[in-house]
């Protein structure tokens, strides 16, 4: 009998190198869903604004721009905003200067509830020039 060593495989050696390919591959439809979706964050306000005829609205020395998205959340400008916020900017523009006329710019769709609430905050601010913004119909 002959009583031989038993070769056991060499075990494999790790790999020292890292593959790049599916790491650029990540990286490239990261890109890409950035590139994508950058242009829908932009901080403009979209307003579907109701159609309407009338006349060009007067070129005013102060305005307060107020908006209404149809969710109801409340803009000054193109920022954000709360109700004591704008009850205090409101409170500011009118000791400033009482003839500050507020655009008011409210989605077609907003609830007419929130239009309301906001009528009111800014006429116990002192603010009594208050205009809605539409959009002219097309011919």
């Amino acid at each position: 009998m002959a009583f031989g060593r038993l070769e056991r495989p060499r075990p494999s050696t790790p790999m020292s190198d890292i593959n790049m390919t599916p790491l650029i591959d990540v990286m490239l439809v990261l890109l890409v869903i950035f590139m994508v979706t950058a242009p829908l964050m932009s901080s403009s306000l979209r307003l579907d604004l109701p159609k309407a005829d009338g006349a060009k609205p007067l070129e005013a020395a102060a305005v307060l721009a107020v908006g209404l998205d149809r969710e109801g959340r409340l803009f000054i400008g193109e920022q954000r905003s709360s109700l004591d916020e704008l009850r205090q900017k409101a409170k500011e523009a009118a000791e400033k200067n009482p003839a500050t006329e507020v655009h008011l710019r409210a989605d077609s769709t907003a609830p007419y509830g929130k239009v309301a609430e906001l009528i009111g905050l800014l006429q116990q601010a002192g603010l009594t020039r208050i205009g809605f913004v539409a959009e002219a119909k097309a011919p």
